[in-house]
């Protein structure tokens, strides 16, 4: 990794902001077979600031950017790249008020998630973003997502790990990427805005946030995810058809630790007593085993139909509103520590960052 100043002045190390570059298309050029990360990105994006208006610098913070050594594209990203990012910040957490990652749009969300998990209790900004369109691209909207991602960052009100896009700050653990082509790529369906751009404005909505429930020094969870990067905890959504031997197959897998379980509705599925049986047996051999909705917006309850009574008596966790994403990188950070099962289980029903 390398840490290249930028904007720096006279600004002490904690007065500046983190910009940690982990690949993705914002950063990428074109190349003989498509696009690919770019060198020299550190230069680049001072480039492209160079272009801002003069109040639009006079707003920047002053920053540092660290490249990881190895560019990837985020679709490429595993439990590890989730355990490098936050390790990478809380090796430096005390030298800065804040922090920007950059990475790609394909698994940002799922990253967000994970880090406010890892990183729980923050007392600064945390800020993800990334592009549809690369840096120097015509019409990119790099530049506007960067910037304002750097002026939320430098917020002392925001205490979260959160996400910037097309001028909208959402919670980290509750967005998802809901469109593959648009600039407003990201949404929070479950949650409002923590802030937004009016203009030139950068707007926060304090009441929304996680600082007023924060106490103490950060409590920051940085578990080993190297058993959980090979496809060991799973996901599952649920088509008209599924037969059990199909659940079986992935569920009775002795490398298979955990699994998310998309349902219809509030937490329905096929009226087949050999699911449920496939369910109960996972669970009874300690795999971890939770529920969300397939529907973008509501949640899970067991209580409503009879269905999900057989789901909690099989030993299914009910996800309630939690996005796909927050689920399944909550049951890889719970399967990462050393805890009983009761106690996993007992957390994932418990709000620990505002996933839920």
């Amino acid at each position: 990794m390398s840490v290249t100043p930028l904007l720096s002045g006279a600004a002490k190390r904690g007065e500046r902001i983190l910009v940690i570059y982990t690949g993705g298309t914002l950063g990428m050029q074109a190349g003989a077979a498509g696009l690919e990360p770019g060198a020299n990105f550190e230069a680049r994006l001072q480039r492209a600031l160079d272009t801002l208006s003069v109040p639009q610098q006079s707003a920047l913070p002053p920053f540092e950017v660290m490249s990881f050594d190895t560019l990837i594209d985020s679709s490429a990203a595993t439990p590890l790249t989730w355990q490098r990012i936050a390790a990478a910040i809380a090796k430096r957490f005390n030298d800065y008020r804040g922090f920007v990652v950059l990475h790609g749009t394909d698994t940002l969300s799922f990253s967000a998630a994970s880090l406010a998990f890892q990183l729980q209790g923050l007392d600064r900004p945390v800020v993800l973003t990334g592009a549809m369109r690369p840096l120097e691209a015509e019409h990119s909207d790099a530049l506007a997502n960067v910037y304002g991602a750097l002026r939320f960052a430098a917020s002392d009100s925001l205490k979260e790990v959160a996400i910037y896009f097309a001028g909208k700050l959402l919670r980290g653990v509750r967005a998802v990427k809901c469109d593959s082509e648009a600039p407003d790529a990201f949404a929070s369906p479950g949650y409002p805005l923590l802030g937004e751009r009016v203009g030139e404005d950068f707007i926060e909505y304090p009441a929304r946030g996680l600082a007023a429930t924060h106490r103490g020094a950060p409590r920051f969870e940085l578990a080993s995810y190297a058993g959980l990067a090979q496809g060991e905890v799973v996901r599952l959504a649920l088509w008209p058809g599924i037969a059990a031997w199909q659940l079986e197959a992935l569920l009775g897998d002795d490398r298979v630790k955990g699994a998310l379980l998309q349902l219809w509705g509030a937490g329905n599925l096929p009226d087949d007593p050999a699911l449920l049986e496939v369910l109960a047996r996972a669970c009874g051999e300690g795999k971890l085993i939770a529920a969300t909705s397939l529907c973008p917006r509501g949640g899970v309850h067991f209580a409503t139909y009879a269905a999900g009574a057989g789901l909690e008596a099989a030993g299914v966790l009910a996800g309630a509103d939690m996005t796909p994403e927050a689920a399944l990188t909550k049951l890889v950070h719970l399967l990462a520590q050393p805890m009983t099962q009761e106690d996993r289980r007992r957390r994932f029903v418990t709000p620990l960052c505002g996933e839920r």
